[in-house]
């Protein structure tokens, strides 16, 4: 059974008894809503992931008060239609990333939390760089989560982008059993347009496959908790098949490759000696039986090539865009550099 998909798989127990529970998120809801009511209860739709959050214990009347507080976003589609990995070329993208200021942050981020990332590495095998390169990509160290309500987000998406439609309601099912159990108000949870929690900006399903509480006890609070948050990207990472002490990219070097090369997808399937016969090599030693993914990004002076390596394919899993693990990438050595300057 998918992670999207298995309510019954939460790593932590709810926090209250339901009956408790239903009269005081009822009396907050009513508090926060008003007498106005919802875009969205009465939709068949909205039935159908009522029903399926109640398969998993979710008291169905809390549920309808839930997604009837939910209200319509329509700067939530415009921002969905437009994401900058689609809208920028690879030097504009980076230039977003790669600041003196992400940097210096990213230096004092990982300076302020070293023994958590020390612990974190040492269960995860992901290196501490990459893991504060992530945070920082993601919300600038925790600083930027999100201003929308995530019910809203994902109500909104859920509900009226057909295109995306079956992925956002799932996530909106999976948000449901997630405000049951984790003890969080679920109208005070905000995130990105897409419905994206937390300094790791975990979509519902993740937070439920993949959080990890740093210390282990309670639910991880990647909202409030760096070092949930940490625990959280580590574990997310090394569950997509992070292999510890390899490599990211390689160089590449361009022989009059076909353009249909870098069409095939992230998920790497040629070796390197396909890839040479096809014209892109590496320009460093590189087992020629090990598989990776052409890529090519565009630079203000050109093409650039590289061949991506299972880690990059890892890093693509947690948003799958060459150009955001390439910026991943590139600022997790920037933060290294910087950090180990005099």
């Amino acid at each position: 059974m998918s992670a999207i998909r298995c309510f019954s798989c939460s790593p932590f127990r709810p926090v209250r008894r339901w009956r408790s529970r239903l009269l005081l998120m009822g009396i907050g809801l009513c508090l926060a809503t008003g007498a106005s009511a919802g875009d969205y209860s009465d939709r068949e739709a909205a039935s159908a992931v009522i029903t399926a959050a109640e398969e998993a214990g979710v008291d169905p009347e809390w549920a309808r008060q839930l997604i009837d507080a939910a209200q319509r976003q329509q700067s939530i589609l415009e921002a969905i239609a437009r994401p900058a990995e689609k809208t920028k070329a690879w030097h504009e993208y980076r230039k977003i990333f790669l600041t003196d200021r992400r940097i210096t942050e990213g230096v004092s981020f990982w300076n302020a939390h070293q023994n958590t990332l020390q612990t974190v590495a040492g269960r995860t095998g992901v290196p501490p760089e990459l893991m504060v390169a992530i945070i920082g990509v993601e919300t600038y160290y925790g600083r930027i989560t999100g201003s929308y309500r995530v019910i809203d987000a994902l109500s909104t998406l859920a509900f009226d982008y057909p295109r995306r439609s079956p992925f956002f309601t799932s996530e909106l099912e999976q948000f449901l059993v997630l405000a049951w159990e984790s003890g969080k108000d679920p109208l005070a949870l905000k995130g990105s347009y897409a419905g994206a929690m937390g300094y790791g900006q975990f979509m519902p399903s993740s937070y439920r496959a993949y959080a990890r509480s740093y210390e282990g006890e309670t639910a991880p609070d990647i909202w409030d908790d760096p070092a949930d948050a940490i625990a959280s990207v580590g574990h997310y990472l090394k569950a997509h098949g992070w292999r510890s002490g390899d490599g990211v990219t390689v160089g590449g070097i361009p022989e009059d490759p076909d353009p249909d090369l870098f069409e095939r997808g992230l998920k790497p399937t040629q070796t390197v000696a396909a890839l040479a016969l096809e014209g892109l090599k590496p320009a460093e030693p590189l087992d020629p039986k090990v598989v990776a993914t052409p890529l090519r990004l565009e630079e203000e002076g050109g093409m650039r090539y590289w061949l991506g390596l299972q880690n990059f394919y890892v890093i693509t899993r947690y948003n799958h865009s060459a150009m955001y693990a390439m910026a991943v990438w590139d600022l997790s050595q920037a933060i290294v550099s910087a950090r180990s300057e005099p």
